[in-house]
């Protein structure tokens, strides 16, 4: 019979899990575990994200269904029961831990196409909510009748991939976490770019200080004085100055010049106010910086759209974290996929090649060279122990 294993076997074999185990045997996850381990738990977390499940019974079901290939997962048990108590007290620091090793494989390797002039290594800092049930979600406490979390992220905007996510309630504040971000660890040269929401003249002489570049929207109560205006040379730039802050409390949080340059978006028919300590980029750079911002909120869009960040497994604030962590695991394998296999559809296609063919035994270089009508066909025609292709 040839040699082949499950798309989900393979994908699991993928991660890092030597080093898996060694935070399980850290956290001592597995003691008086009979029959779902946490390597169980997270190939079945992992299905539920490929395949979109919404529910515990959902998939137990599913995985019933097709039991006769639990020996390529190596699953002894796919009760709800089970299952749901692991997500409860399976502290959700290992799958975190796991993300980040997985980030080491990552890092380094470009899954964007956004190009710049400069050589620095570009980041954008946002957050995003994910409304709850307060009623569900007690933890999560947001407004009197509302809960949420938020996802506080610096987004590496060449590599396409979150470099960091600290997951909090709904009530934190943006500049907060971001004060502790320890972004002065960044690489000497690395620019930021934010919005308003962290325009905290304290903050920003951190990252100065820091000998990083930050790229942000001047706030609308601003008082600056213009000391130098230098000379318009590009398209859309209406005013490029050195300027400084007016206020005693201002200077004492920022006591050095800085750089404002508006800019007229004629796409958008917008005129934006752009602060930064940089004044060796053109002006049209600096405001391709900000625009490239841009990605994280696509970024956002498509883990709320794609992923199963919105509707949960469990209602306590650790299984909420599991399946937020397995969330951002799943996408920096569908990332690292694509970018190995130089697979030429989009992320999107490949989340959904993947999860028609999850428990197919199938190499997945031979599955990303299929093409979607191959793959229909396939799926119409074939059961699982059928389809095993060399």
């Amino acid at each position: 019979m040839p040699n082949a294993t499950t798309v989900l076997n393979q994908l699991q074999h993928l991660l890092p899990l030597d080093e898996f185990q060694s935070f399980v045997n850290l956290k001592k996850a597995d003691k008086y575990t009979k029959k779902l381990s946490c390597k169980d738990q997270l190939t079945i977390l992992l299905y539920a994200q490929a395949t979109g499940k919404n529910s515990l019974r959902e998939i137990e079901t599913a995985l019933r269904i097709q039991d006769s290939t639990w020996y390529h997962l190596g699953i002894e048990t796919v009760a709800r029961s089970t299952f749901a108590s692991a997500n409860e007290k399976r502290p959700y620091e290992i799958y975190e831990s796991l993300f980040y090793e997985l980030l080491k494989k990552c890092k380094g390797f470009s899954f964007g196409t956004a190009s710049f002039s400069f050589d620095n290594e570009l980041y954008a800092i946002d957050s995003t909510t994910v409304d709850l049930c307060l009623s569900l979600f007690p933890w999560a406490h947001f407004r009197t009748e509302k809960g949420a979390i938020k996802l506080h992220t610096l987004y590496n905007v060449r590599d396409q991939i979150p470099e960091l996510i600290l997951v909090t309630d709904g009530k934190e504040a943006d500049i907060t976490m971001a004060r502790k971000m320890n972004l002065q660890k960044l690489a000497t040269g690395s620019i930021i770019t934010f919005d308003r929401g962290y325009n905290d003249y304290a903050f920003l002489y951190s990252i100065h200080q820091a000998k990083q570049t930050f790229v942000a929207r001047l706030k609308d109560n601003a008082n600056i004085l213009s000391l130098e205006k230098y000379t318009i040379t590009e398209k859309g730039v209406l005013r490029d100055e050195r300027i400084g802050f007016v206020l005693e409390e201002a200077l004492k949080d920022y006591p050095e010049d800085l750089r404002l340059v508006v800019y007229y978006d004629e796409v958008h028919k917008v005129t934006y106010h752009f602060l930064t300590n940089n004044f060796e980029f053109s002006a049209k750079t600096i405001a391709d910086i900000y625009k490239a911002r841009w990605q994280i909120e696509l970024f956002f869009k498509w883990i709320k759209q794609h992923l199963k960040i919105k509707t949960f497994l469990g209602t306590s604030k650790n299984a909420v974290l599991t399946q937020i962590w397995v969330a951002m695991i799943y996408y920096l394998l569908l990332s690292w996929i694509k970018f190995q296999t130089k697979f030429k559809g989009s992320l999107l296609d490949l989340t959904w090649i993947i999860k028609e063919m999850l428990l197919r035994n199938i190499s997945i270089i031979n599955l990303l060279n299929l093409s979607p009508k191959t793959i229909i066909g396939i799926t119409e025609r074939a059961s699982p122990s059928q389809l095993l292709l060399l």
